[in-house]
């Protein structure tokens, strides 16, 4: 389910592009490139955006120290948004005007990557690996836009026909943030209730700190929803698969996307997300630690930083390692131009990860795959893929 989208050049696009070509570019000097990111620290994705930012200089850091990128060491600039849309164009205005940064990688958040937009294309700066899985991540102009892996939306679709097809469910309902983030959530779980042949019946909204969600499940309860469909954040959603069991509701089946797949969701103690499902485009860590490529970036990670890695961590540093293997095929002579060409090249078997990326000047989202997972023992399990 490949959203494909045409590379649009327009004269002024081109004018911008040639006119970067004779200048200085920004953010990159003889010895020097320096990357950008508004990402979450401290908000309700901080367990997104902490591991993934250091994963991603862990990639960074071995790249250096072995010389960089045609002689030049990379400078990766993070500025936390706290999941807060001003604390986020505040981080875009600085890494733009005063870092004066080339690139941006894994941005935190759709609201905010959207917002960001408006500051980045005018300038053509290229926006890769965002850590938000929506469709208007790839919106017009696509040229300077790229993106890892499969949307929100075709999560949601397929996460709830497996649901729907598995459990004999009927009735599907949706919680979620009133964000751009939610919405696409909301309107995949509309087209999965549609592709499945059931119904969608009920839906709530939530605030980005509200805590208690008793009312909420109740309506939902009365609803007959038995799918449930999240986009909410990290903390909300263990506390709305906590609360639910408390509550007696067993048999509803809770369904995550991209955004809930995360090892801490997975380890909660007591066994509180048991049975909690997530479609991500990604396979998880730790459920293939025995394999090469993971195992050797748990030691890598483990040993650079003194902590275990968890799946955000492991996205993290496969953002860097994708930038890399861009600027590593730009060559020496980097422009906006020599880096969005050498994007357009790339095709390679992802063994971290677990995909295969690729993109073309037509397709700039590297991997389509949705993997469906379960939370059985304290650890993520796959039990569906497409």
């Amino acid at each position: 389910m490949r959203n494909v989208f045409k590379r649009m050049a327009t004269a002024a696009a081109m004018t911008a592009t040639a006119t970067v070509a004779l200048a200085d570019v920004q953010g990159v000097s003889d010895d020097e490139i320096v990357i950008g990111s508004v990402n979450d620290l401290s908000g309700i994705f901080a367990a997104v955006g902490v591991p993934a930012t250091k994963g991603a200089n862990v990639f960074f850091d071995r790249v250096n120290a072995n010389g960089g990128v045609h002689g030049r060491q990379i400078r990766y600039v993070v500025e936390d948004n706290g999941y807060q849309m001003p604390r986020a164009m505040q981080g875009y205005n600085k890494l733009l005007n005063r870092d004066k940064v080339f690139a941006m990688l894994q941005s935190l958040g759709t609201p905010m990557n959207l917002a960001g937009f408006k500051l980045l294309d005018p300038k053509g700066i290229p926006n890769v690996a965002p850590l938000s899985a929506a469709r208007q991540m790839l919106q017009e102009p696509v040229t300077n836009k790229f993106t890892s892996f499969s949307s929100y939306y075709d999560q949601s679709l397929v996460g709830v026909k497996y649901l729907a097809e598995t459990f004999g469910g009927q009735n599907v309902c949706t919680m979620y943030l009133p964000t751009d983030f939610g919405k696409e959530i909301l309107e995949g779980s509309h087209a999965g209730a549609e592709a499945a042949g059931i119904t969608f019946a009920a839906e709530t909204t939530h605030k980005p700190d509200e805590t208690d969600f008793v009312g909420s499940l109740s309506k939902l309860k009365e609803e007959g929803c038995d799918i449930v469909t999240m986009a909410l954040g990290v903390r909300q959603v263990i506390t709305v698969v906590g609360t639910a069991k408390k509550m007696g509701l067993e048999d509803m089946k809770f369904l995550g996307t991209s955004a809930s797949f995360l090892t801490v969701v997975a380890q909660v103690p007591g066994g509180v997300t048991e049975g909690f499902y997530a479609a991500a485009s990604w396979q998880d860590l730790w459920a293939r630690a025995e394999e090469p490529a993971p195992a050797a970036f748990i030691e890598e990670y483990k040993a650079a930083t003194g902590e275990d890695p968890v799946g955000f961590s492991m996205l993290g540093y496969a953002a860097a390692e994708l930038m890399v293997r861009a600027l590593e095929a730009a060559g020496p002579d980097l422009t906006q131009e020599s880096f969005i060409a050498a994007m357009e090249t790339l095709d390679y078997q992802d063994d971290l990860v677990g995909n295969h990326m690729t993109f073309s000047a037509d397709d700039h989202q590297g991997a389509d795959s949705v993997y469906v997972n379960v939370v059985e023992n304290g650890a993520w399990k796959m039990v569906y893929e497409e």
